[in-house]
């Protein structure tokens, strides 16, 4: 089979971003709008009910403490929905033993479904970010590591996602990381709290928690405070990226979970 030159390498790539943004951006009102409005909620409810009684976080007030957690939870949620849900469609649908047949290389397959799943999750982030702004004045102290950090952890957990859809064999599994791995690691990744306010035991088994240097890393970007190392958040985003896509393409290669 003839290998694809660069200019049919640029067309594949894009075709297969072009179809998962289509994918969702179709449907807008069931991906775009539902973390929105439940973000307003989370600022209602945290922010302003219970963030009146708590006071300051870090020298910031709560609902402005909270704010950069937020985002970074829906980027991460839908992220990893997106292409988890898009890839076991396209294997239920067995229109994905077209995509592995041809002559795509699986690096570009991976890529184009990260493309959807950065997509979705900084078009969600956008979102978030402007209902925020109804609720607390938005502050960026370093643009280019909000930027970065964002854009890499999407890129992680559609990564996280694509696996994901691999190995999953029926609509339930899909759902299976989500519900008790992804959530509880989320809500105890500060997203609602410093770190520092817990007991040093504590502390040490939260830093095992990969999502805590994401969302702090995030939160010094947009307000300038953090609890931990920016370096180490960076090197832990990218160490996984980094595994989870040579897991991605190993398990493509070799048809797990698609030809067998």
């Amino acid at each position: 089979m003839r290998p694809l030159h660069l200019k049919e390498h640029w067309t594949a790539l894009r075709t297969i971003v072009a179809k998962e943004v289509l994918r969702f951006s179709r449907i807008w009102v069931q991906t775009l709008l539902p973390p929105m409005i439940t973000t307003g909620l989370y600022f209602i409810i945290f922010g302003g009910l219970i963030g009146s009684r708590i006071g300051d976080m870090d020298g910031h007030r709560y609902m402005d403490f909270i704010v950069p957690g937020l985002i970074m939870l829906a980027v991460i949620t839908n992220s990893y929905s997106n292409v988890v849900s898009s890839f076991f469609s396209s294997k239920f649908q067995r229109h994905i033993e077209e995509l592995m047949v041809s002559p795509v290389p699986n690096s570009l397959i991976i890529l184009g479904f990260i493309g959807g799943g950065v997509a979705r999750g900084l078009a969600v982030g956008v979102g978030v970010t402007i209902v925020s702004m109804f609720f607390s004045p938005l502050a960026v102290h370093n643009l280019p590591v909000a930027i970065s950090v964002v854009v890499l952890t999407s890129i992680l957990f559609s990564l996280a996602g694509l696996i994901n859809g691999v190995f999953a064999r029926s609509f339930d599994e899909i759902s299976i990381m989500p519900t008790f791995v992804l959530t509880p690691l989320t809500y105890l990744g500060g997203v609602f709290y410093s770190v520092s306010l817990l007991p040093g035991f504590w502390q040490d088994v939260s830093k095992l928690n990969p999502i805590l240097y994401m969302v702090d890393a995030f939160r010094y970007g947009l307000l300038g405070t953090s609890d931990l190392s920016l370096t180490v958040s960076y090197l832990i985003i990218l160490g996984f990226i980094g595994a989870l896509y040579v897991f991605a393409l190993v398990i493509l290669n070799r048809g797990i979970g698609v030809r067998s």
